[in-house]
């Protein structure tokens, strides 16, 4: 099939494009400068910004099914408007094409649980591509474990960097986090289901746990280590985001968004996307040894505290 890959310079999208490639599809990439693109070489690479109407229709010309992973939050406090601009662009440009299906990775959290700012755009993205005349499958995640996942990132340089933290009550959030081998794995083979098309489906990992569990564990495993995790109720994400600019080095553009959406539980509701694509998860432990580097076969690391995983 002739894919084509948006934000393939990305996080996800660089972990995509080569596992479409092995699953023998013709892919191309649309980037916004191609000298600046390190991918395969078997990939056609396009330039252009989804910002600008006319600047990519070539990328879509021939295009069965495409994958939608823009997002701009790095651009500063105005990313929900470009965001806005860039799918609505897309949507016009991808109908005049005759494209068939588009994925879209998106966020989990329900809208009635008054979603955090970044979560409300990416669920705007989600409803723009889904007034279409294409297919959409919407995927829904939370967090994603891997080497260069700004969330990921965040939590691991707050739990490795600090022994004992105090923070906010969002820390008993619960959440579902996910492989990016996982998050991979499910937008290559979703394509291999035509029921899933038009469709909203939610992935996870095999575990929920809270923020304070991921960051528990994720420093025992790095380090050896559990962190002393005390949440106080006066204060508040707004101010932990302030914290989190001195402790990490995650954008400030990045991490204020990511912060203030920690309050929205993400886990997942709807689980009938295993009917179709029953993947083996994988466990939180081995994704975090991968996403540092310490390989997927290390021992598992005993617990400092007696009962606590």
């Amino acid at each position: 099939m002739r894919v084509l890959v948006t934000g393939a310079t990305g996080f996800v999208g660089g972990h995509l494009v080569p596992a479409l490639l092995a699953a023998d599809h013709d892919v191309s990439v649309l980037v916004r400068d191609r000298a600046g693109y390190d991918g395969p070489d078997d990939v056609t690479v396009f330039e252009g910004d989804l910002l600008e109407p006319g600047s990519f229709d070539d990328a879509l010309d021939g295009v069965e099914a495409a994958y939608y992973l823009v997002h701009s939050m790095r651009a500063g406090p105005d990313y929900a408007e470009r965001d806005r601009r860039a799918a609505s662009n897309f949507v016009a440009a991808a109908d005049d094409a005759g494209v068939e299906r588009v994925l879209y990775l998106g966020g989990l959290g329900e809208e009635r649980d008054r979603l955090s700012e970044h979560l409300k755009s990416r669920r705007e993205v989600e409803h723009i591509l889904a007034d279409a005349d294409f297919a959409l499958t919407s995927l829904r995640a939370a967090i994603i474990v891997g080497d260069g996942s700004a969330s990921f990132e965040m939590v691991r340089q707050l739990a490795v960097r600090l022994p004992v933290m105090v923070t906010p009550q969002w820390v008993d959030t619960p959440c579902q986090p996910i492989a990016i081998d996982d998050v991979v794995t499910y937008l290559v083979r979703v394509l291999d289901v035509p029921e899933l098309a038009g469709r909203t489906v939610e992935i996870g990992g095999p575990e929920v746990m809270s923020y304070k569990e991921v960051m528990a564990r994720t420093a025992e495993i790095v380090t050896g280590r559990r962190p002393v995790i005390v949440p106080v109720p006066v204060l508040t994400p707004k101010l932990s985001a302030y914290w989190v600019n001195l402790v990490t080095d995650v954008p400030r553009s990045v991490a204020h968004p990511l912060i203030l959406g920690l309050k929205n539980a993400v886990v997942v509701q709807d689980d009938s996307v295993r009917e179709y694509l029953p993947i083996e998860l994988t466990p939180f432990e081995t994704a975090v040894r991968r996403a540092v580097g310490d390989g997927a076969d290390t021992p598992e690391p005993k617990s400092v505290a007696a009962g606590e995983r």
